[in-house]
C-alpha cells in the first residue's frame, strides 16, 4: 500500500523521491540549516513532506540551475524559506509552514550613507598600511 502524500518519508524513500543518493541528504544537512529533518532515537531520519520539497529545490538548484552551494546558501539568506520552496515545489502543492524551521531571515538594514570625506580617509589608511608592507617585505626579501 502507498504511502499517504502527507506521510513522513525514511532517508531511502526520501532519496527516491529526489533522485539523490542517501548519503548526499545528509551532506546537504551539513550545508544547508533549513534541511532538518526529524531524527528519531538511534538518529534515524524521518522527513517531513516539507522537507522533501526542500531537498528538490537543493537539487534543482544546484544540478538544474548551476548555483553552487554558496549560492544556495546566500539564496536563501537573501530571499528566505518559502522562495528556496517555490524551486522544490513550483505549483505550490504542499503547505509549507514546516515545524521548527528556521525563520526567514530579516532584511537586511539599509547601509548608512558615507561620506566622501570619510571613504577618502580609509582610503588613505589603507595606502599608508600598503605601503608599510611593502616596506617590511622588501626588507625581508
Amino acid at each position: 500500500m502507498a504511502k499517504s502524500p502527507q506521510a513522513f518519508r525514511t532517508i531511502s524513500e526520501a532519496a527516491d523521491e529526489v533522485g539523490a543518493p542517501q548519503h548526499v541528504l545528509r551532506f546537504w544537512e551539513t550545508k544547508f540549516t533549513f534541511v532538518a529533518p526529524l531524527k528519531r532515537a538511534g538518529g534515524r531520519r524521518f522527513y517531513r513532506p516539507q522537507d522533501i520539497v526542500l531537498l528538490k529545490a537543493v537539487k534543482r538548484l544546484l544540478h538544474d540551475e548551476g548555483l553552487t552551494i554558496k549560492g544556495v546558501q546566500r539564496l536563501f539568506r537573501e530571499q528566505g524559506l518559502k522562495r528556496i520552496a517555490a524551486w522544490g515545489d513550483p505549483e505550490g502543492l504542499v503547505a509549507f509552514e514546516p515545524e521548527g524551521a528556521t525563520p526567514e531571515p530579516a532584511p537586511a538594514p539599509a547601509p548608512a550613507a558615507v561620506s566622501s570625506v570619510r571613504l577618502r580617509q580609509v582610503l588613505a589608511e589603507l595606502e599608508g598600511a600598503r605601503a608599510r608592507l611593502e616596506a617590511a617585505l622588501s626588507r625581508s626579501a
